[in-house]
């Protein structure tokens, strides 16, 4: 550990020295590709400076238990910093773990109703309302970016960025097929229905992250739909791009121009298809994808929403909380943080 932590403070010092070099701050990106490595190394190199601070009070306080005035006192001392020093090396295990390198970027959030007919529609409605509530109170910027609405409501598909600190760190969990059980609007006999909709959660990919050739796209533009009214854009804006070597296609038909629509799918084309590389990337690694909280399949059923006794549970690490009405207001800390402190214990322990 001792050693890890000394070749990345200097490494933290190296970087410090070359920032301050006229030809690096006269180069924009390259300023920006170092401040980020140190930023990425500050937590473990505060930690060292606090660490190597206790170690030498730890020595002095030592010395000290040898006199005859100062001894008892020195004793306590040496029993506080020790203490001190076994907590730090606990965090600095952690702070030392293996970084996700998609955990500071910002996702594409796609959720479509799969299971339930209607019901299911309006469960996929009622999870974008939820991760919106989620998004506002973090801080974070949410833009729709493709939208199918439902006559009953919600959302056969919807589709949306958020952006902020960390985003993908918190949301990276959220992947999977969520259940809901409860009696829906459309049920007359008062019966409790079990409906699912699917959560994708994929990073922002920037261009240097996937390369996509011109060649490979085939580009369709057609005319917007919308709620009628002024909500009909009545030119050709609505942009359809599909990925001809991997059959991928997004749409986006939610700005006024043909060119932002067009910016838009080339983000979500993007994110898809950095999301496939890294799935294929995983599977070829094996071990990273059965050390994982859940597969991130859509497929798979990661949670459930139990309504009438207002339960949440997540199957993946057993967690349950009788707080489902303030989960759907977005308040879903509690289960993020139980996802986080599994995936760590799960990291400490080479799972």
């Amino acid at each position: 550990m001792k050693e890890r932590l000394m070749a990345i403070e200097k490494r933290y010092n190296e970087l410090s020295v070359e920032l301050t070099k006229p030809e690096i701050l006269d180069d924009i990106k390259k300023t920006l590709e170092l401040s980020k490595e140190q930023a990425s190394l500050k937590e473990a190199y505060d930690a060292y400076q606090e660490y190597k601070k206790i170690e030498s009070d730890l020595a002095e306080a030592h010395e000290l238990t040898k006199d005859s005035e100062l001894g008892d006192f020195a004793k306590e001392e040496v029993a506080r910093l020790t203490e001190a020093k076994t907590k730090l090396e606990g965090d600095i295990e952690i702070i030392l773990l293996p970084k996700d390198p998609n955990d500071e970027k910002n996702v594409i959030v796609e959720i479509r109703g799969a299971a339930g007919g209607d019901e299911a529609n309006i469960f996929a409605g009622d999870l974008y309302r939820m991760y919106s509530k989620y998004a506002e109170k973090e801080g974070w910027k949410l833009e729709v970016l493709s939208e199918e609405h439902s006559d009953m409501g919600g959302f056969p598909l919807v589709e949306f960025m958020v952006k902020g600190d960390k985003v993908y760190s918190k949301l990276k969990y959220e992947s999977g097929a969520h259940r809901v059980q409860r009696v829906p609007v459309t049920e007359t006999q008062g019966r409790v229905h079990t409906s699912t909709a699917t959560v994708l959660v994929m990073p922002e990919a920037e261009e240097v992250d996937i390369e996509i050739k011109p060649s490979d796209l085939r580009i369709d533009v057609y005319r917007s739909t919308g709620a009628g009214g002024q909500c009909v854009n009545t030119t050709d804006s609505a942009v359809r791009i599909t990925h001809v070597p991997t059959g991928v296609v997004v749409t986006c038909q939610n700005e006024r121009s043909q060119i932002q629509n067009k910016e838009k799918c080339m983000q979500m084309l993007r994110a898809r298809l950095y999301e496939i590389k890294q799935r294929e990337q995983e599977e070829e690694l094996g071990s990273e994808r059965r050390s994982k909280i859940g597969t991130g399949d859509r497929s798979e059923k990661i949670r459930t929403y139990n309504y009438p006794q207002n339960r949440v549970t997540d199957h993946r690490i057993g967690y349950t909380t009788k707080n489902l009405d303030r989960v759907m207001e977005g308040n879903l800390d509690d289960i993020i943080n139980a996802l986080i402190t599994e995936d760590l214990q799960r990291k400490l322990r080479g799972e």
